[in-house]
């Protein structure tokens, strides 16, 4: 079980997340970007989204800090663009935390299935701090 820190970016991610790789010492992350995902016939996706990062993340000193650009046309708030990933191998962990969590929040995404996880989710708890919750292993996650 972990709790991950989650930024996201206005389209440099990539440039931030190379900084962060450099002052960190780390090696380079692989990063996969909207246009990698596999076509959804039902979504064009946008152009100038195709190259936008979708997922990366860094090791940094025992803990994962992943990142992501937003998507084009969501809301981006500088202050407001970092989450915390909950990640669990334990299906009913997550399901319980989701459950208690979106209690009096807003719920952005109900527990599914996605193409990197069995059981995923989103949501704004009652204070204002966005969660994402994710089944599987920490070395894994997302």
């Amino acid at each position: 079980m972990a709790i991950n820190v989650y930024l996201n970016f206005n389209g440099n991610c990539r440039e931030a997340v190379a900084f962060y790789a450099n002052v960190f010492g780390t090696e380079r992350p692989k990063i996969t970007t909207f246009g990698e995902l596999t076509p959804d016939p039902e979504f064009t996706l946008p152009e100038e989204a195709k190259n936008l990062v979708m997922h990366t993340r860094l090791r940094l000193n025992g803990s994962n800090v992943m990142f992501s650009d937003t998507f084009p046309g969501m809301p981006f708030v500088v202050g407001n663009n970092i989450s915390l990933a909950f990640v669990s191998e334990n299906l009913d962990e997550v399901k319980s935390a989701f459950n208690q969590l979106k209690e009096g929040g807003k719920v952005g995404m109900e527990l599914q299935e996605t193409f990197w996880s069995k059981c995923y989710g989103q949501l704004t708890d009652k204070f204002g701090i966005e969660w994402q919750l994710n089944f599987g292993s920490d070395e894994e996650a997302f």
